[in-house]
């Protein structure tokens, strides 16, 4: 007979949790493994709400095990630390993100991509080796693999730097691969939500140009004024649309929701590049024509590896990128997931676990 959730493991810990497809998120009881001779445990003080954390939480995916604890921006402090690990000690300040989990051995793990890993395991709605689930940040601590543990950088803040161990490696990781960071080139982000507005600092911190394209004209204001962008692109306006043609030298795409391809392909140069990191529910329509006429390339990417995720806290903390957040409390999370979904935040909440998670 399966042990119950508060049963499984020696260390007893709290969190939130949705049970079903609603989605909705309530106290809950569960535990974690001992700490391991390679592992580090770590008393979570913040973690981001990621859009995922929605999708899955409602089983839009159609792969959730409930009951779910979602998370996986988690900066907190190191409690306890193994007696083989050699790179944290008690009390360092560090990160967890997507990950908690590979084998170590494959071609993807030997080249410190373990994200790409076939048995990688993530945070939350995942199983660990002995088979029993990962639960994620909205929680008051975790137990973590040394490999999978980042060293958060000391002038990075705790809020702002949380939603970069899934929104700024997402963003940074396809940069860098496919060469879009060379300066003076012309970077156009689509979408100006928690992946998109963290692309345009970065973009900024690289030199680029950057043109936001969006279909809300009320962003432009914020996305020049608060951002940084250089200009502003409205999807819904022919003419500018029509004046933007072939003017770019890479996008990337971070629309979440079902969308034409064609506009952003259009905006191509010449050997231009579209990169998507968005999720949609549904297939997207490629149309074939505008890449073979203008040599286009349409890629996709998939967060970082451990040694990239790490590379890219270093750099935002070199650029003082950090995400524009709204911090919350724990039992605003149900609240926040309705904000989300309609996308009501500027660009990321963010739970303050550490002081508003009480059993």
């Amino acid at each position: 007979m399966a042990k119950s959730p508060d049963q499984e493991h020696p260390q007893k810990a709290f969190g939130w949790a949705a049970r079903d497809k609603s989605g909705l998120l309530s106290p809950f009881h569960f535990s974690r493994r001992e700490n391991g001779d390679e592992d580090v445990t770590v008393k979570i003080l913040f973690c981001g709400v990621c859009h995922s954390d929605l999708h899955i939480a409602k089983n839009e995916w159609g792969f959730t095990n409930y009951p779910l604890v979602p998370g996986h921006e988690i900066v907190g402090t190191v409690m306890t630390v193994g007696s083989n690990v050699k790179k944290f000690k008690v009390g360092e300040r560090v990160g967890v993100g997507v990950i908690v989990g590979s084998c170590k051995k494959c071609e993807s793990c030997q080249q410190d991509l373990e994200n790409y890993c076939p048995q990688t395991i993530f945070t939350y709605n995942s199983h660990y080796t002995d088979g029993t689930k990962t639960y994620g940040g909205y929680s008051d601590m975790i137990v973590v693999d040394e490999r999978y543990v980042l060293r958060f950088p000391d002038n990075l803040p705790s809020e702002g730097g949380a939603p970069l161990l899934c929104a700024g490696i997402t963003v940074y990781s396809p940069m860098k691969y496919y060469g879009m960071t060379e300066p003076g080139k012309h970077l156009g982000v689509a979408g100006l939500g928690g992946l998109g507005h963290v692309a345009v600092k970065m973009g900024k911190a690289f030199g680029l140009k950057v043109t936001v394209i969006s279909s809300s004209p009320k962003k432009e204001a914020e996305a020049i004024e608060r951002l940084g962008a250089d200009s502003f692109l409205v999807t819904s306006d022919p003419t500018k649309m029509k004046a933007a043609l072939g003017t770019m030298d890479y996008i990337i795409d971070t629309v979440s929701a079902v969308h034409p391809l064609l506009p952003l392909l259009s905006l191509l140069k010449l050997n231009g590049k579209l990169v998507t990191v968005g999720l949609p529910d549904k297939p997207l329509e490629l149309p074939i024509f505008p890449l073979v006429l203008g040599r286009k390339l349409v890629g996709g990417s998939d967060v970082g590896g451990m040694k990239e995720t790490q590379e890219m806290l270093d750099f935002c903390a070199k650029h003082g990128i950090a995400a524009d957040v709204e911090v919350i409390r724990m039992d605003y999370i149900n609240t926040a997931m309705e904000r989300l979904a309609k996308s009501d935040v500027r660009y990321r909440f963010v739970i303050d676990v550490a002081s508003s998670l009480s059993q």
